[in-house]
């Protein structure tokens, strides 16, 4: 199949298909809806004063181009969108093979020659910095038939562009499981649950690597992002306690060599300082010590702890080296080598100044603190295990047989169903198959209430919330004939879906589009890394010096190996490798503890940096869910009203039946101005319509809707009442008219009410000079009401998906950019920014493109976070000065002469001490 944007202009800004080019209407096209209902103002969605011209695909678009103009952006007026922004539509052209955009694996992608290349996504565990991720990329890049690769620690993946034909995943999987590193399939990650008879399309893989491999374990799939369940997924799980085994293994091994320093050892060496009747029996105790007598216990035994504990630590130098990026794993492994071989060298030698404690003390501090690091990592995640996903498993397929409850196509005890208008022309028995089994052509089923499966075009008349992909607060109309997107929400009658040619839905390319953003993010180097790259080198030339000068006076190779080795002991910084992940824990910890779950050790270093804060509208700066703000009528009219908004599932109705409706969840808690409490009416008839309801309410006709319903239907509305509503509309409320027995009678402003903390939080952020946006699908209307905020310098509506990603990209020209969103809509954009922050009543897709999850759902704590990483920079400097306390005590030690290994034990109790407690002091009082 050829990329269906191969004859299409895309729009000037984010490259998505225009209207009307091309193939026309598009069911991925979700910037271009139809009509609105109730009394919607917004009309189409993406579309604010005026229309687009023909450059753009929305008026947001339009905006965004004119007002963010940037040299770097500047094209012609069929160019192509905005670089690495590139529309949903086109950014997979999936083929004749049948692999679907979205799967993860195997994704077919564009590409300049004539060879066909894939994309997969891997998930490496083992990844813990930038040069990680630098060692990963050039794994990859150097293997035969990869055409691009990037790795990001941030996410733990690795994307690779191949041509299959030359490499397959097997083969890229088992080159990037090397030195320490495993590397799976991104999409097998969460597969611990296998169905019986699951499709490759149900197992996330299209390959059979991934069942050869055992990937697939025993059901147990907690939390309902991505993310949470890729750190759950048996693979991880694997890795986690395979951590926590090398290290208590390692430390019971090291306790046992220990024993034999602080019963005799230490002593002995104490016995050089102080004189002591406890101390002077030890002064010849090693006076004719024999140490091939005792080499083999201390070498295993320290063998054992530097393999088990410190592996870990020795891949990282290995990396490190290999890559010519030293960093604080590479000091640490000097030192803990050092000690193992100048212990070594000093038993050989007869001399009891044996190192092989420091090697085990530093290696169980460092690797304890990366393991301190892990665990509350872990803790965020188990945050977060309690978000909504917006995808779809299965699908009701109209064909032979009952669907797999044992209903026919009304899904109420067997009796069938018209197709959402009550004609009965789209009857049948159905079908229940997953996702992965559609075909194109075939029909599709979704129920009220039920979210549909993948993209199509509708042959019923409904009503559709597409909020989870546009953006849009307000659910619109369909008729037939008019596309939906898979992922949205049927809030009234039942939709007959024909499928498209690609299985796909938006959610899926929106998966993908956060994928492809995800993997090119790179982890910014740790400050104590870049210290750890001037200091490594400077360590190492200054122990060969030491070597070279003790040849110079006459010493031995040995004698030249031990001056290296000792030199090393002294001079390397390695509390560095300790400091940094301890101070990276307490910090995630104490953000955990204020509500704020950070994934990426760097976050807080990049938010400091930030200059843009970029926020959704709807469901972020709104608490995203329609409620009554002002109601005009009497209460009798008003209870009847919502009595048969009870009937219906569009969420305006909610808002009706929670306000007036009595007896019921809500129990008539809105009461207008000067009326009495709601009552309990009767409801004798019930008529769902396109844009409102109508029935009987005990002997009445009640009419509730948009005001052209009552002109339609010939009722009286009068001229003031209209300039109410119109007036109303003209803020970006959506007003209902309410009418009784021919004549309207009154109103209900409905609406998605600003979150209670919004304008402090914008206040508190332009107090810091930030520079704040407004980005949303919603229509300019709703929009304004935020655009008047001083502390808001640019407010854009009617900005589609794709022109969310394109508007941070431009913004990104500016500086550094935050974006802080909740809906599946804001994920590419989300996973584009510097920094990406949803909120908790975020969706999965949103939560697992964030950098930082705020938990307790309130805008304050954006604010608080900002907070937390100013005071996180004072304490990192903090610790990381104390870190050199130990070099500062044996370093003087070793001029004097009296260096020995309880020396050093004790500079490295008291950094220990000193660096530590300066982590868990808090950061915000």
């Amino acid at each position: 199949m050829t990329d269906r944007r191969s004859d299409q202009r895309g729009c000037a800004l984010c490259g998505a298909p225009l209207p009307g080019s091309g193939s026309g209407s598009d069911p991925g096209d979700s910037s271009v809806p139809t009509s609105s209902v109730y009394g919607s103002a917004a009309g189409p969605t993406g579309q604010g004063e005026g229309d687009p011209d023909e450059r753009y695909c929305s008026t947001g678009c339009r905006d965004v181009d004119r007002t963010l103009e940037s040299p770097s952006s500047k094209r012609g007026a069929d160019g192509p969108g905005e670089g690495g922004a590139e529309s949903l539509e086109g950014r997979t052209a999936g083929g004749d093979n049948g692999t679907d955009a979205g799967t993860g694996e195997g994704t077919p992608i564009e590409n300049d020659g004539d060879e066909p290349q894939v994309r997969t996504f891997f998930r490496v565990d083992g990844m813990h910095s930038a040069t990680c991720e630098a060692f990963l990329d050039s794994v990859a890049q150097r293997r035969d038939g990869v055409a691009d690769a990037a790795a990001s620690y941030v996410t733990e993946t690795v994307r690779v562009d191949h041509d299959p034909a030359r490499i397959s995943t097997s083969d890229l999987r088992d080159a990037l499981s090397t030195v320490g590193y495993t590397a799976y399939l991104r999409s097998a990650a969460t597969a611990d649950s296998v169905p019986d008879g699951a499709t490759d399309g149900e197992r996330g893989t299209g390959t059979e690597d991934a069942k050869e491999d055992g990937e697939y374990g025993p059901a147990d799939d907690t939390g309902s992002t991505h993310r949470s369940r890729e750190m759950t997924g048996l693979r991880k799980r694997r890795s986690d306690t395979m951590l926590e085994v090398r290290y208590i293994v390692g430390i019971v091994f090291g306790s046992f060599l220990l024993v034999p320093y602080f019963a005799v050892l230490y002593p002995v060496y104490l016995s050089s300082f102080v004189d002591g009747p406890m101390l002077a029996r030890y002064e010849d105790a090693f006076a004719g010590f024999d140490g091939l007598l005792v080499l083999p216990l201390f070498l295993v035994v320290s063998g054992v702890v530097l393999y088990l504990t410190g592996g870990p630590l020795l891949r990282g130098a290995y990396v490190s080296l290999k890559l010519r990026r030293p960093n604080t794993h590479l000091l640490a492994a000097l030192t803990i080598l050092a000690g193992f071989a100048y212990g070594t060298l000093s038993i050989f030698r007869g001399r009891i100044e044996v190192y092989y404690d420091l090697t085990i003390v530093v290696a169980a501090l460092v690797m304890g603190a990366v393991f301190y690091e892990a665990t509350v990592k872990r803790r965020a995640r188990d945050r977060l295990t309690d978000l909504t996903i917006s995808q779809v498993d299965t699908a009701r397929v109209y064909g032979s047989g009952q669907d797999s409850d044992g209903k026919t196509a009304s899904g109420k005890d067997g009796r069938e169903e018209g197709n959402g208008n009550g004609d009965g022309t789209a009857t049948g028995p159905t079908r229940t198959v997953p996702i992965g089994d559609l075909e194109g052509g075939e029909r599709l089923l979704v129920r009220e209430g039920e979210r549909i499966p993948v993209d199509g075009v509708l042959e019923t008349a409904c009503t559709v919330d597409e909020a989870v992909v546009t953006g849009e607060s307000l659910p619109i109309s369909k008729a037939e004939g008019d596309p939906v997107v898979g992922g949205s929400v049927v809030r009234s009658g039942a939709a007959v879906v024909d499928v498209g040619a690609e299985t796909t839905s938006s959610i899926d390319r929106l998966t993908e589009a956060v994928w492809n953003l995800q993997s090119a993010t790179h982890g910014v180097q740790r400050r104590a890394d870049s210290v750890a790259a001037v200091l490594a080198p400077l360590v190492v030339a200054a122990a060969v010096a030491v070597g070279v000068t003790t040849l110079f006076r006459g010493g031995t190779a040995i004698d030249a190996a031990e001056a290296i080795m000792l030199s090393i002991i002294v001079a390397s910084p390695w509390a560095l490798g300790f400091a940094t992940p301890a101070s990276v824990g307490a910090g995630l910890r104490e953000a955990l503890d204020h509500g704020i779950v950070v994934f990426d050790e760097t976050v807080l270093e990049r938010l400091r940096d930030v200059d843009v804060v970029v926020f959704d509208k709807t469901g972020t700066l709104t608490t995203g869910e329609m409620s009554v703000l002002e109601a005009e009528g009497p209460p009798d009219l008003l209870a009847a009203a919502g009595e048969l908004e009870r009937r219906a599932s569009h969420p305006v109705a909610v808002a009706l039946a929670d306000a007036f409706a009595a007896d019921e969840p809500g129990d008539g808690e809105f009461v207008p101005d000067g009326g009495d409490a709601a009552v309990s009416p009767r409801v004798e008839a019930f008529d769902g319509l396109e844009t409102g309801v109508a029935g009987r309410v005990d002997g009445s006709r009640i009419l509730v809707g948009h005001p052209d319903l009552f002109r339609d239907r010939g009722w009286t509305l009068e001229s003031d009442l209209e300039e109410r509503v119109r007036e109303e509309r003209g803020f970006g409320r959506l007003p209902v008219v309410v009418g009784r027995d021919g004549r309207a009678q009154g109103f209900v402003v409905v609406g998605d009410e600003p979150r209670a903390d919004w304008d402090d939080a914008l206040s508190s952020l332009g107090e810091r000079e930030l520079e704040v946006v407004v980005l949303t699908g919603d229509d300019e209307a709703a929009t304004a009401f935020f655009a008047a905020h001083p502390a808001v310098d640019h407010a854009f509506a009617g900005v589609p998906p794709d022109g969310k990603t394109a508007t941070i990209h431009r913004l990104k020209d500016r500086g550094q950019v935050a974006m802080v969103g909740d809906g599946t809509n804001d994920a590419p954009a989300l996973a584009a920014a510097d920094l990406g922050i949803s909120l908790g009543g975020a969706t999965a897709l949103a939560a697992d493109a964030a950098d930082l999850a705020i938990v307790e759902d309130t805008l304050p704590t954006v604010e608080r976070a900002f907070e937390l990483a100013v005071a996180a920079r004072r304490r990192v400097r903090g610790t990381l000065a104390l870190a050199l306390c130990y070099n500062a005590v044996v370093l003087p030690a070793a001029v004097l002469g009296v260096l020995n290994p309880l020396v050093t034990t004790a500079a490295v109790a008291v950094t220990a001490v000193l660096v530590a407690g300066n982590a868990a002091r808090p950061l915000l009082e």
